[in-house]
């Protein structure tokens, strides 16, 4: 068996010092990625919403398209995933696989204007911070 040296023993290993340097270059490049990718993820968040909307409005038209009229307010988006109470006449759903299709990024439910202010229906979402208006993430995304 060797004799570890004093010198093969202190360089068994790393030193405090660059133990630091590391976590220094490392928080330097988190800092410097982090941003980067919370834009990135918002961003995503609302590009989501713009298509989940396209969906919901075209399921809407199917509803039409069999009922005659698009759902009450009172039926909201609902009617799209399960059969009206009281029935609609001409219903041929389910029109969307699921709830969490009128569910916004965020998790809310997709507002629903009937008539719609820029249009026959408005689908829309508030956005991250759930107030008319706002930038980023937290703006509004609408079917308009």
């Amino acid at each position: 068996m060797k004799n570890v040296t004093g010198r093969a023993r202190r360089d068994a290993g790393f030193t405090l010092l660059e133990l630091l340097v590391v976590l220094a270059i490392l928080g330097l490049l988190a800092a410097i990625i982090a941003p980067q990718v919370l834009r990135y993820l918002g961003s995503s968040r609302t590009q989501a919403a713009h298509t989940q909307i396209q969906n919901v409005v075209a399921a809407l038209e199917l509803y039409k398209l069999d009922a005659g009229q698009y759902p009450t307010p009172e039926q909201g988006l609902n009617a799209l995933v399960a059969a009206p109470n009281p029935p609609q006449p001409g219903w041929n759903g389910p029109y969307l696989r699921s709830a969490t299709a009128i569910r916004d990024p965020w998790g809310r439910t997709y507002l629903y204007k009937v008539p719609g202010e820029h249009g026959e229906v408005d689908v829309y979402t508030l956005g991250s911070d759930n107030a008319a208006g706002g930038t980023g993430e937290a703006q509004d995304v609408g079917s308009w």
